[in-house]
Parts: C-alpha cells; structure tokens; sequence
C-alpha cells in the first residue's frame, strides 16, 4: 500500500465512523452517569443509550472507569478552551483589573449558563468519596492549567506585590468556583444570594490594590 493510501486510510470513512461511535457513547453515558450515577451505570447501559453494542462500547473504552474519565477529560478540555482561547493571544495582556475582569465573567458565564456542566459537577462532587480517582482528570485538564496561567500572569505583575501568586491565583479561582458550586449545584441562590459582580468586583479589590 502507498504512503498516500495509507494517509487516506486514516483519514477515510472508517476513521470518520469510528470518531461518531465515540461521540455517541460518550453521549449516551453522559446522559447514564447523570441519571443512575456512577456506580449504578452499566456498560449495558451506556451500549444502550448510545444505539451501538456492549463490544464497540469496550472497543473503545476499555472499562467503564476508563469511559468515565475520557468523559470528564474531554468536558473539561472543552470549558478550559472556553474560558483560554488558544487563539487569543492576547486575553492575558492588560492591565491586571481588565485582565481578571474578563476571566472572571467568562468562567462564570460558561459555568453558570451550562445546566448539564453543573449536573456534572454534582456527579463528581458525590462519587469522588469512593471514586477519587474519577475527579483527577477535571483537576489535572481544567483546574490545574487555570491556576498555573493565572499564577504566572499574577507573578508578572510586579506592581500588584503579590507575596504568594500562586495562592493569590488559586483565591481568585476557587472562590469563583465555591460561587457556582454554592448558588447553583447546591441550589443556594434562593436562601444565600448574591450578585456576581459585588463577588468579582471584591476580588479584583482585593488582588488589585497593593499593600503599603
């Protein structure tokens, strides 16, 4: 076979049906982990929803496990791209107010508007008691490069005086997500409200005005 062949191949309808069936198990598991949790799902179950047999689900995932975390890796490569473009090489240049401003609205606006992240976040939240391991790909794809962009942006900043940028970073960051997690995994936006801007506005204050 030639190299051009071979390229074809690869590239070809086989690999095409094979991308589909993936994003259709992926899914169909959503849908079961949201609805039964993690235990209780099956491979049966995920073969089900997603309109493909239990061998092409274990094909391509080799256990549920594995199926899981492929899940949660890939939805938080998706809210991290969300939130730092690749393309925009210019999100992290600017005055650190503007700077935390817009990353703060956009991590917000992406966290709170999306009802199945947030469904999600209540799924790992419950299983990573028995599961811990199920969590380490939202932390490893999503929390962690935030914190470290952010830690490096703050440490630049020599005119903000940060002691920690590191722990500054991860202030900056949890509380935003304490935010969502508290007003609407936990449904307290009822009885324990507040206003997105007097959170971000507070933070920026915080970071943004120097100790003398």
């Amino acid at each position: 076979m030639s190299s051009m062949s071979k390229i074809a191949g690869l590239n070809g309808p086989g690999r095409q049906k094979s991308a589909e069936k993936t994003d259709a198990i992926l899914k169909g598991a959503m849908g079961e982990f949201l609805a039964h949790g993690y235990a209780a799902t099956s491979m049966e179950r995920v073969a089900a929803a997603a309109g493909v047999s239990k061998a092409t689900v274990y094909s391509h995932f080799q256990d549920k496990q594995g199926l899981f975390m492929t899940l949660v890796r890939r939805l938080a490569e998706e809210k991290y791209r969300a939130v730092f473009n690749p393309q925009d090489s210019q999100f992290l240049q600017g005055e650190p107010s503007a700077v935390l401003q817009s990353l703060a609205h956009k991590m917000l606006d992406n966290a709170m508007g999306d009802k199945q992240l947030q469904s999600f976040m209540r799924l790992i939240l419950g299983e990573s008691g028995r599961f811990p391991e199920l969590a380490q790909p939202y932390v490893e794809n999503l929390a962690k490069p935030v914190i470290e962009l952010l830690s490096q942006y703050l440490a630049s900043r020599g005119e903000l005086q940060l002691s920690d940028p590191e722990a500054t970073a991860r202030i900056f960051i949890g509380s935003l997500v304490y935010f969502v997690i508290l007003q609407e995994v936990l449904h307290g936006k009822k009885n324990l409200p507040l206003e997105r801007d007097r959170l971000i506005n507070s933070l920026i204050e915080l970071i943004t005005n120097p100790k003398h």
